[in-house]
């Protein structure tokens, strides 16, 4: 079976190779699978990954979890990934040390956690009305991001890639109306990265928390309202029973790209068609987590609104304008900050503006028909 599956692989990666960017690498992971009839005499590679989300989780944690095994079977058993849940190993904002000190081999998390290591990190999980999934995904494997991902990350001896994709994400969770601008004032609410910096600008408390502490922070009033992701993770934790409000859009997370950090000399320490074999995994696995949320999002928004009673809500469009409007200042004035934010924030604002004119006539224009 094992055999047949490196031949699957083999035949499927060089078919890829001619047509995206992964083709080196597609074409070392096919060779070495060619090449593979026996088991490799070598005892296995054996690495450790830990992650900022709870064992098993659905999307967030499962994506590191099916990471593991599709580089055990590309591999052909060569390089087995052990995965560990937040807290296992150590906290779920640990990770990032933990890769860059050697503690662990990889990790799974989100970018906008190390904005006090590496300000310019926000830009590559995501941005307060910036770009979608689709887009983001785009800028990084074909428009340079990934380069610059590689450059703010490169210091601290940590290797990236894309993985996963949340999609819009909802807008959080509230026990009182968001009616006005005004209402956000004296709010504690769980928002990290930049989205909180601008709740801050008006007058609301951010608050950084691991996701599996939401649901009693939001029990005794630790907090008065919290996103999270959407759907089928907020259903996952419970959160529509210490909330009233559902609130949408996502407008501080567009479309939220996760990541693996890997250490570098780790990763440099691998065969080259190890290397590339963990690089066309983390490829899969990026596409395949922005699958599984389109659909059981689906399933999970009927749950929590049919069955659980819960209120949907969307934002004013006055609320929504101010929010923007500020966003644009934080992000200016943090970028101002930094030299090497300002190098990213100027490429991903360059490469933005151009997506989001081809995107008024094609993906825009035909989601306005839809609604007809």
């Amino acid at each position: 079976m094992r055999k047949l599956g490196s031949l699957f692989i083999s035949v499927l990666l060089m078919g890829l190779s001619g047509c995206n960017p992964v083709s080196s690498d597609a074409q070392s992971v096919a060779a070495s699978h060619a090449a593979t009839d026996v088991p490799h005499a070598l005892p296995a590679i054996e690495w450790r990954l830990a992650t900022s989300w709870p064992k098993n989780f659905p999307g967030l944690g499962m994506a590191p979890e099916r990471f593991a095994h599709l580089v055990d079977e590309m591999s052909n058993g060569r390089l087995k990934i052990s995965v560990y849940g937040a807290g296992e190993l150590m906290p779920a904002f640990a990770v990032f040390d933990g890769v860059s000190q050697g503690k662990i081999q990889m990790a799974h998390s989100a970018s906008f956690y190390w904005r006090g290591k590496a300000p310019a990190a926000q830009f590559f999980s995501s941005i307060p009305f910036g770009m979608t999934a689709q887009e983001i995904n785009g800028w990084l494997h074909y428009g340079g991001g990934m380069e610059l991902w590689t450059e703010v990350y490169q210091p601290f001896g940590i290797i990236p890639l894309a993985g996963g994709n949340t999609g819009m994400q909802m807008g959080g969770w509230f026990n009182k109306p968001i009616n006005t601008i005004a209402d956000f004032k004296g709010l504690k609410v769980r928002m990290p990265g930049l989205g909180g910096e601008v709740l801050k600008r008006v007058g609301a408390v951010p608050v950084n928390m691991a996701g599996r502490e939401l649901y009693g922070a939001l029990q005794t009033g630790a907090i008065d309202a919290a996103e999270w992701v959407g759907p089928v993770n907020d259903l996952a934790f419970g959160l529509h029973k210490v909330a009233k409000y559902y609130y949408y859009p996502g407008w501080h997370e567009p479309g939220s790209n996760m990541e693996f950090l890997i250490n570098t000399a780790a990763f440099e320490s691998l065969p080259e068609d190890l290397q590339a074999i963990v690089r066309v995994a983390a490829r899969a696995i990026n596409q395949d987590m922005l699958d599984e949320y389109t659909t059981r999002n689906v399933t999970a928004l009927e749950t929590l609104v049919k069955d659980e009673g819960v209120e949907l809500k969307a934002f004013p469009p006055n609320v929504l304008l101010e929010l923007e409007k500020i966003s644009k200042q934080v992000i200016e004035d943090q970028a101002n900050q930094d030299p090497l934010m300002r190098k990213v924030y100027d490429a991903y604002h360059t490469y933005e503006q151009g997506v989001r004119q081809y995107h008024k006539i094609s993906e825009d224009a035909y989601s306005q028909q839809r609604q007809h």
